[in-house]
């Protein structure tokens, strides 16, 4: 082969490995931005179900003392992720910024009465555990009233079930998308390469020593894909969060950490897999299919 020929024939391939590994890093990133949605999804329902919270009434003669035992006990409450007491003058501020008025100056008291707010763990705010823990509520001495909205507790546990399951669905149709061009990618990356195997096959090369440099030439690519993928999904996640200032907590290391090992390890395993079959494909193939 002449020089000029040679290396012509050099700068194609290094353009073609190029261009197969910066779309392999793209759809990468999209199982990437896959992964992300359904691990977000679990914590993004938790993050809704936990501002769900109860309003325990009091009674207006219950001094402060048994107020905070009171609080204190239901802290204790393996229910409860946290609670928040609001006296009769804080309540009655809210009110006011509420209406725009001076309600007290009118009716010359406040008739409010102190509350605390009560918010569950994602776990318990269902429409099964809600009634028993109202139940339990109501047996604390002092206390008048809980107060829920059942509506919301049911719509928010219905409409959190149906966007899972259509995120789950997206999340599906996607992942195979990207499994069908990641293996259509290695296969014509192969399939340029065809006569290069034929050749090897041709002066008694076995077909596990034919495999091994495709082989390790795709876990390589794969690799550097994986970190091309997981730097792209950073600079994602990094401009996700200045726009949703931390209310996703995109900031989860450990999350972030799996997220990163998946997509890695989806892109080798992936390569690997693609080019064994797809190299396997021409060891076995006749010459005369290898001009269609």
């Amino acid at each position: 082969m002449p020089k000029n020929q040679a290396k012509v024939e050099q700068r194609r391939l290094r353009s073609s490995y190029i261009t197969s590994t910066l779309s392999i890093s793209l759809l990468l990133l999209l199982l990437g931005l896959v992964g992300l949605l359904l691990l977000k999804t679990n914590q993004l329902s938790n993050y809704v179900k936990e501002n769900i919270h109860f309003k325990v009434i009091l009674n207006d003669n219950v001094p402060e003392v048994e107020i905070f035992r009171i609080q204190k006990s239901l802290d204790a409450r393996p229910y409860v992720k946290e609670t928040k007491y609001i006296n009769k003058e804080a309540a009655a501020v809210d009110l006011k910024e509420s209406l725009g008025e001076d309600f007290i100056q009118t009716l010359g008291y406040n008739p409010l009465l102190p509350t605390i707010e009560v918010k569950f763990l994602a776990s318990y705010a269902n429409n099964d555990s809600i009634p028993v823990i109202e139940n339990d509520l109501k047996e604390f001495e002092g206390i008048k009233e809980v107060y829920y909205q059942k509506n919301l507790i049911q719509a928010v546990n219905d409409n959190v079930k149906l966007i899972s399951f259509y995120i789950l669905l997206f999340s599906l149709i996607l992942f195979l998308i990207a499994l069908a061009l990641i293996s259509n990618t290695i296969r014509l990356s192969v399939y340029s390469k065809r006569f290069i195997i034929r050749t090897m096959q041709l002066v008694g090369a076995t077909a596990s020593y034919i495999r091994r440099p495709f082989l390790y030439r795709s876990a390589l690519q794969g690799i550097i894909g994986a970190l091309l993928a997981n730097l792209f999904l950073t600079g994602l996640i990094y401009f996700m969060q200045k726009q949703v200032e931390d209310k996703i907590f995109l900031n989860d290391l450990t999350i972030l950490a799996i997220l990163y090992a998946i997509v890695m390890l989806i892109g080798i395993l992936l390569n690997w897999i693609s080019t064994y079959f797809a190299v396997t494909k021409y060891l076995h193939i006749k010459t005369d299919k290898l001009y269609t």
